[in-house]
């Protein structure tokens, strides 16, 4: 689905861009694209849950992920592409809610600000690269259970500090391992066109992560980033999140740029089962 554009060409305030895209109930508003005006703060309340209705409403029903070794079947195929296309939208949706939650009082508040907002483009990029796959397999985003998982954490982040430790050093380094490891399993089976896409997005999860390293380690005081970010994280969230399927160290450490960090995640333990389980 193309990016929804405004109707004429002038800026929209930051506040009334991020509630359409959160609060919007189509499909359609999670694309909007418009040139932000970034006016003064507005205090705003977080909603019980985004903006949603009709397919894309969330549902208590569970899909379970297709197992790796299926991913050549149509059906499998394109039941992993809607669950990566859900993850995309609610990181939209997240990054909406950020721009409207945290105040914006100095310049340096606003270059984080605008940096969320890049990565909010890019999540939109995904998504509709995922959604158009999944059309051209002969289903659309919503004909599988949308859950609400990511989204149950945004009340938790009550500081920049701790969405960046969640939303970029976890829940996007994550998806470093998981894009790498699923492109090859695609491209193993020959669909080099989802392939593609899952490499487009590596890339793009590389410079988000970087992102939020960079953020923290200008936050972080006296502090090792491992320590800010073990302080900033919130429970019961664990540093295990930030290590997908086939974890590879040099992919997180040219994302953040830190070998310490790295070495204490690679040596962090705890009975998180996606990142024990075998492949």
């Amino acid at each position: 689905m193309p990016p929804k554009h405004s109707e004429n060409s002038d800026k929209i305030s930051y506040y009334d861009f991020s509630r359409e895209v959160l609060l919007g109930q189509n499909l359609e508003d999670k694309f909007l694209s418009v040139s932000i005006d970034w006016t003064d703060y507005k205090p705003f309340e977080l909603p019980k849950l985004p903006g949603r209705q009709g397919k894309i409403n969330f549902s208590s029903d569970r899909m379970k992920f297709p197992k790796a070794q299926n991913l050549d079947k149509n059906d499998k195929k394109a039941m992993a592409l809607h669950s990566f296309a859900n993850h995309e939208l609610l990181a939209i949706e997240m990054m909406a809610a950020a721009l409207l939650l945290y105040p914006h009082q100095t310049e340096e508040d606003l270059r984080f600000k605008r940096g969320i907002l890049s990565a909010l483009k890019d999540e939109q990029k995904h998504l509709s690269l995922y959604i158009g796959r999944l059309n051209e397999l002969g289903y659309g985003f919503g004909d599988f259970p949308l859950n609400d998982f990511f989204w149950r954490q945004m009340e938790k982040l009550k500081t920049p500090a701790q969405y960046t430790a969640m939303m970029s050093l976890t829940f996007e380094a994550a998806n470093l391992d998981f894009a790498q490891y699923y492109a090859t399993i695609f491209r193993e089976f020959g669909d080099h066109t989802t392939a593609s896409i899952l490499d487009t997005v590596l890339e793009d999860e590389i410079t988000h992560v970087a992102f939020g390293a960079h953020w923290m380690k200008k936050w972080r005081q006296d502090k090792s980033l491992w320590e800010y970010y073990m302080s900033s994280l919130p429970w019961p969230l664990t540093p295990a999140r930030s290590r997908g399927i086939g974890f590879d160290p040099s992919l997180h450490e040219k994302a953040m740029n830190d070998s310490d960090f790295i070495e204490s995640l690679k040596n962090y333990d705890d009975d998180f089962k996606i990142t024990k389980r075998s492949l």
